[in-house]
């Protein structure tokens, strides 16, 4: 190495080379048992996981760091001009129009390195991993003096900071009334592959004196005055759904609380609409509309980063189609990368219901490589990057390693990895 490389090719190479910070599964088994209490179930968990967590790190310069937390204020102030919400809820539900006070907890922001810098691919509301992210960047462990303590760590109030941003979204909505009782609530959640995630977050919530309790949402019920799970008396929701407007017959008792006001969502329609709605990448990537709207020039400058989006209609669908190979399609409400498609390898058959409408077409930017040892064998995976956010403060940084057309839990090798920032250009990082 020598220092007329660049901070970004430095950094491209430390991913595709350096294997010097790697998990301490040990570690990590230990901090899961300690945290959740239970040992035969953590490695139970682990056995039926192989994929969730990778044994690399990924590197990100400070400057491409600072370059991300400056987009995530940006889309926030974004998203409190009057112009910009008019916009964003005009293709929103009747149930996203009522504001509630609640920020939103657990915002995700998801971004690819390139070239040029982060580039922001998509918005997500309670984006999964944080709990496991937290644990799993204090089980990673250097392997040389040269690499320990040059990188910067993530903070290691995760969990306080955690915390007080429940009670905050509490306080918003009931002031200094107690807060007692949250359910972390998704459907079938012991299914769920991030269920271990649920049991950190209720141990944590435990641990600060508040009840939790997880639960699926049919075995919530409103009585008309609160919501219950049992006979419990729920006064906060930790919403996992992705049934974004509570529309589902199953979710009848949430979404009746929720519009009387008898419990606290968060995240909540609204913040979905805002913030998530694909849509919404149409007017982030539009520099013209955004100016239009009174935003500030430097946040204009930071949402440069955004690909290009558009709708997809029947009237740009055949013009879409012919430049398909640039393009990723995804569906407005989607999450977790489903029914997304890279342009590509787009078949007829899927075209003609992506042309219909209900997608986006977003500009492709390739995920950056991190290279694994599989087999001895340097195999470079992809990976991005996920900021996980409170109120446009940044939170925790973690990122997914994957392999395929999307992120994903299946990649030997693959998984969630933590992220580790690192300040300059160095003459011999480590010993690839």
């Amino acid at each position: 190495m020598n220092r007329g490389m660049s901070v970004s090719a430095f950094g491209t190479w430390l991913n595709r080379e350096c294997f010097c910070l790697s998990l301490d599964g040990a570690a990590l088994e230990r901090a899961l048992a300690r945290e959740i209490g239970a040992e035969a179930f953590v490695r139970r968990m682990l056995a039926e996981r192989p994929n969730l967590f990778s044994a690399v790190s990924v590197f990100v310069s400070a400057a491409d760091y600072a370059a991300m937390e400056k987009v995530v204020a940006a889309v926030e102030a974004a998203a409190r001009l009057p112009a910009f919400r008019q916009a964003a809820l005009g293709w929103a539900p009747q149930i996203a129009q009522v504001e509630r006070g609640a920020r939103g907890a657990f915002m995700g922001y998801d971004f690819h390195l390139s070239q040029s810098g982060p580039r922001l691919i998509e918005v997500n509301t309670n984006a999964g991993g944080a709990f496991l992210n937290a644990l799993l960047a204090a089980a990673n462990r250097a392997c040389c003096k040269e690499v320990e303590g040059r990188y910067r760590r993530p903070p290691g109030d995760f969990e306080a900071r955690v915390i007080a941003m429940f009670r905050r979204e509490w306080a918003l909505e009931r002031g200094s009334a107690p807060l007692e009782r949250i359910a972390i609530v998704d459907d079938a959640p012991s299914e769920q592959y991030l269920y271990p995630e649920f049991v950190l977050a209720r141990e944590a919530f435990r641990r600060h004196g508040i009840e939790a309790v997880i639960a699926d949402p049919t075995e919530l019920h409103f009585d008309g005055a609160a919501l219950y799970a049992g006979d419990a008396r729920i006064d906060l929701v930790y919403n996992r759904l992705v049934d974004f407007d509570l529309d589902e017959a199953c979710h009848a008792a949430l979404r009746a609380a929720y519009l009387a006001r008898a419990v606290v969502l968060t995240p909540n329609p609204r913040h979905h609409a805002l913030l998530a709605d694909k849509r919404n990448l149409t007017l982030l990537s539009s520099p013209e509309r955004l100016a239009a709207f009174g935003l500030a020039p430097e946040y204009l400058a930071a949402l440069q980063s955004v690909p290009h989006t558009q709708p997809v209609t029947p009237e740009n669908a055949d013009a879409l189609w012919q430049a398909r190979k640039h393009l990723f399609f995804k569906p407005v409400a989607g999450h977790g990368a489903k029914a997304v498609y890279r342009g590509e390898k787009l078949t007829r058959s899927v075209w003609e219901t992506i042309r219909t409408g209900g997608y986006v077409a977003q500009e492709a930017v390739a995920p950056p490589a991190r290279g694994v040892m599989l087999e001895g064998v340097n195999t470079p995976l992809k990976f991005d990057l996920r900021l996980y956010t409170y109120d446009g403060q940044v939170l925790l940084a973690a990122a997914r390693v994957y392999q395929g057309q999307t992120t994903n839990f299946r990649t030997l090798g693959g998984g969630f990895a933590p992220v580790l920032v690192f300040e300059e250009v160095a003459e011999q990082p480590c010993s690839p």
